[in-house]
């Protein structure tokens, strides 16, 4: 099993029950999902962009990615209907825990100019936001094969509802926030 899976259930999801005052353990936070999304508008002229971007971002998570299709034309993007436009992939449980750790660990603090995410990213259901401009900051991607530098959106879905609880659980998890002037 993974560490911080582990982690979560022995320590942090007591420890968050306590804090906020709840009876019953499953009630405490948790991410229930993690979704990450590669904008390609650039894939509907090259097919080939597509699968190399799939290729990078299914070595980046584990799992192959879904091809995002474009439901109306627009002409003005020289997009067609059902030209591929982005991936997306949706990790859960093991993988999603897996990822984290890496993301947490390794992935952010290889970037450049890293003093830690914004506390503001958070969507007011609870969710966190989070870009990243560039995939080598991941160790799985190697710099000499990549074509372009793409950037990508990840999602770290809460069952929360609440920013305070949600922060507190990515906190505890090991999320590097960054620290406000004046603020510990």
């Amino acid at each position: 099993m993974n560490d911080l899976q582990e982690k979560y259930r022995k320590e942090i999801k007591p420890k968050l029950a306590k804090e906020f005052g709840l009876k019953n353990p499953l009630a405490a936070p948790l991410v229930e999902k993690v979704v990450i999304n590669i904008g390609l508008g650039e894939g509907a002229q090259d097919k080939g962009l597509v699968e190399k971007a799939s290729e990078e971002l299914k070595v980046i998570t584990g799992q192959k990615p879904k091809i995002n299709k474009a439901r109306l034309a627009i002409a003005g993007f020289k997009i067609r209907k059902g030209d591929p436009i982005g991936l997306m992939v949706t990790l859960r449980s093991k993988r999603m825990y897996n990822f984290l750790e890496k993301l947490f660990k390794i992935v952010l603090p290889r970037v450049r100019d890293f003093h830690g995410v914004s506390a503001s990213s958070f969507d007011g259901q609870g969710n966190y936001n989070l870009g990243i401009s560039e995939q080598i900051v991941f160790p799985e991607i190697d710099y000499a094969k990549i074509d372009k530098i793409r950037g990508f959106q990840i999602t770290i879905v809460t069952n929360t509802g609440s920013e305070e609880q949600s922060k507190r659980l990515l906190e505890e998890m090991g999320m590097p926030f960054a620290k406000v002037q004046g603020k510990p």
